[in-house]
């Protein structure tokens, strides 16, 4: 068993529901080549055997950490929870179904050592199935190295597909003045968008992520907005969705709160506005779906009042 000090690298797992794949990620980090880092384990409130094989994993190395909530208090504040216990100088979020390649962390840090305005590193993605089967390879294209915040953040918003770059490597200190993941669906968008504000984004060249992809996963919720509002905040269940307005909401004021230059923020806000006359259809489209539920509501509780 290793010794534990303080480390430089703290890597947070947030999971529910876990115990089919979360041996196999536990594995794959515990595997790192750069051996300097924690692993934080946190348990939503797991109903199956997440618990066990976490503990005995717990067991065997003091660098890892089991944290069980009491109650599913939703993906964004178990994330957050993650950051929160971490000590590390740079943090990572690792999915409790993906797999790490040895030489991951290590090429991360490296990355982050040498490059001052680079806030978060990332390797290359292939996607897997739930034999852990390559399914392809994905480009995310997020090597973001212009110097100016603007042009970074409208980048990122027109190439961001998939959200692996989530999982990758970033400056703990950076992250932590940022909204973090937001309790609403895509809630992940803009947390990475806000990154930009603050620093380059790297990609390595190499495919040393692998995602997983399967029925239970969370990007699977994503043709029912229930289910992934649920997945973000249980609390908010049922709540109508403005993901829409969320998000442009979310992108401004990640613009007022960052360290940048009247300019660049006017550019910033101007961008965003745009960004809304573009989605002009799917924000009224949102507002007149809101409206329609709340008057059917409101009918049906007249009818049960009678």
């Amino acid at each position: 068993m290793e010794s534990r000090n303080t480390p430089r690298v703290s890597i947070g797992v947030p999971v529910y529901n876990g115990e089919r794949y979360i041996a196999e990620t536990l594995d794959s980090l515990v595997a790192q080549t750069y051996r300097d880092f924690e692993i934080i384990i946190c348990d939503n409130a797991s109903t199956d055997r997440t618990q066990d094989v976490c503990r005995s994993y717990v067991e065997r190395d003091v660098r890892i950490r089991y944290v069980r909530n009491a109650e599913n208090i939703g993906a964004s504040r178990n994330y957050k929870l993650a950051l929160d216990l971490s000590c590390g100088e740079y943090f990572r979020w690792a999915n409790s179904d993906d797999l790490f390649a040895p030489e991951g962390l290590a090429r991360c840090v490296d990355i982050l050592d040498r490059e001052p305005s680079v806030v978060l590193a990332y390797p290359k993605t292939k996607f897997i199935d739930e034999r852990g089967n390559v399914i392809s390879e994905y480009h995310d294209e997020m090597h973001m190295q212009s110097p100016m915040a603007s042009e970074r953040f409208a980048q990122v918003m027109t190439k961001l597909g998939y959200v692996n770059i989530i999982y990758g490597l970033m400056r703990a200190t950076i992250l932590r003045k940022t909204g973090l993941l937001r309790n609403f669906p895509g809630g992940d968008i803009p947390l990475v968008a806000e990154l930009t504000l603050y620093g380059k984004f790297h990609e390595i060249p190499e495919f040393l992520f692998y995602r997983r992809l399967h029925s239970k996963a969370s990007s699977s919720y994503k043709a029912d907005v229930s289910l992934t509002q649920e997945f973000f905040d249980p609390k908010t269940k049922g709540r109508i969705s403005f993901r829409q307005w969320q998000h442009l909401g979310a992108h401004v004021r990640s613009t007022l709160r960052a360290p940048l230059n009247f300019s660049e923020k006017m550019r910033l806000i101007i961008y965003i506005l745009r960004m809304g006359v573009w989605k002009r259809r799917l924000l009224i489209r949102e507002l007149t779906e809101a409206v329609r539920l709340t008057l059917r509501g409101l009918l049906t509780k007249a009818g049960d009042v009678k």
